[in-house]
């Protein structure tokens, strides 16, 4: 186990927030490993975006699902794969109807088990979280895009590509303007790359790049990131500005011939410089790396 714990990932559902009509978000309190979650309804169905991380933390979002819905039916998705996005999805089993895009469904095949081990050795908390957990598997998959009446309201699930992951998808209410992105945006924080060869190497900042540049150009009124602060467009332009600087900052000094490592303390003290204030400096070295690869490639 980690010596340094990290805080408690609890999801707190009595802090969730109403975002529009018949539309709440739980907030994740700028709490490392609890993301922001989502109860979109509609007249005949309720559904939920992301579970929190491990099964007592889904039991607390089943049960504001639960008492939301009033009796509506209850439909379950998760932005990805990572285990405080979807690794509760197991405790909505016989109450809610799990769909992702078929992308994600192979992440949890072939990584859930070894992200499961691996977030069991982040510390006791986190350990202690996942008690209990399994990986889940989806009771109906889509391919590409998905539309969810919820009765009277269409939800629109879409895979968007290789990004933050192989499985990413985005969840937009369009009578609400609203857009779940999950991990392809977050707010006050550096993006978190799970570059992690030769187990996990899907994570693609280029692609990455190209995915938040449609999703702002469509200019949503609402953008709830996977972690941090709710805005408006000016999260995802945020986010693309990151991206693009990450990328051009990395690319100058590889075109230099300079080595990897010499790079990734460039780059690292630059992006620091710049954003003092943001959380997870752990995630530029393999940001960087990640777009070293990328260059030559």
């Amino acid at each position: 186990m980690a010596d340094h714990q990290l805080p408690d990932p609890v999801v707190r559902t009595d802090g969730a927030c109403e975002m529009a009509r018949d539309l709440v978000v739980v907030p994740n309190r700028n709490l490392q490993l609890v993301p922001n979650i989502g109860v979109i309804g509609g007249t005949q169905s309720v559904l939920v975006v992301d579970t929190g991380l491990g099964p007592e933390n889904a039991e607390s979002v089943l049960a504001l699902a639960r008492d939301y819905a009033r009796g509506r039916k209850l439909y379950l998705t998760s932005t990805h794969f990572h285990p405080e996005h979807a690794f509760g999805a197991h405790v909505f089993a016989g109450e809610a109807t799990f769909l992702v895009n078929k992308a994600q469904a192979e992440d949890l095949a072939v990584k859930g088990a070894g992200y499961l081990a691996m977030f069991n050795g982040l510390g006791t908390t986190v350990a202690t979280r996942l008690q209990g957990a399994q990986v889940p598997a989806p009771d109906f998959v889509y391919d590409e895009s998905y539309d969810l009446d919820l009765g009277g309201r269409t939800v629109r699930l879409q895979a968007v590509g290789r990004a933050h992951t192989k499985g990413d998808q985005v969840i937009t209410v369009p009578d609400a303007d609203v857009l779940f992105t999950g991990d392809l945006a977050e707010t006050g924080q550096f993006a978190i790359f799970p570059w992690f060869p030769p187990h996990d190497t899907d994570v693609t900042g280029l692609g990455w790049i190209e995915v938040v540049a449609r999703l702002a150009a469509a200019g949503p009124r609402t953008v709830v990131p996977g972690h941090g602060a709710i805005g408006g467009t000016q999260v995802l332009e945020d986010v693309l500005c990151y991206l693009r600087e990450l990328r051009d900052e990395t690319w100058m000094r590889r075109d230099s011939a300079m080595n990897q490592e010499t790079i990734v303390e460039e780059v690292r003290a630059v992006l620091i410089e710049r954003h003092p204030e943001w959380e997870g400096r752990e995630w530029i070295d393999p940001a960087v790396a990640c777009l070293c690869g990328e260059h030559a490639a």
